[in-house]
This record gives structure tokens, sequence and C-alpha cells, in this order.
């Protein structure tokens, strides 16, 4: 099984709350492997997860670790990078 990891900054001028983080975790969540978040360096949390990825206070610039296992995992983790670069507050 791969395992596979990306680093990200934040791009939405807001962060990650409620709109860009429901669009981030429905994307998570249909990708079809486990995936998790992470904000410098702290406890994974589950990114298919709305509650979990906003629980995780993320900013604007904020650094970010996804992390995902399965087959999929560098296909899956390139498309949810662009899609937490992207400002969708823009």
């Amino acid at each position: 099984m791969t395992q596979a990891t990306r680093t990200v900054r934040i791009g939405s001028a807001h962060g990650l709350h409620a709109r860009p983080a429901k669009l981030f975790a429905q994307a998570a969540k249909e990708a079809g492997v486990p995936v998790t978040i992470a904000k410098d360096g702290g406890t994974p949390a589950n990114a298919a997860s709305i509650l979990a990825v906003i629980a995780l206070g993320i900013d604007q610039g904020d650094e970010i670790t996804l992390a995902a296992d399965g087959d999929e995992a560098d296909r899956v983790l390139d498309s949810l990078s662009e899609m937490l670069a992207t400002d969708h507050d823009a």
C-alpha cells in the first residue's frame, strides 16, 4: 500500500472556515482513500470530517500536512492540495 504526504499553504483569504472546509471535507470523503490533515505538525484529523477540519482553526497562510494511504494516494493528495491552495473567498 502506498502512503503519500503533501505540505500545503492555505490560499483562502479567511482560512478553512465553513464553506471551504465543507468543500474540502466533501472532496476528502469522496476520494476513496483515508485522508488526514494536520496543522503545524499537530495531531492528524480525519479530513473527511468538516467538524474536525474546522476545529483545527486553519487560517490563510498556515501550512498543513495532508496524508493518505492507498493506490490513489498521490492523485488524491494532488487534487486536495490544489483545492487548499486556491482562494475560495475571492
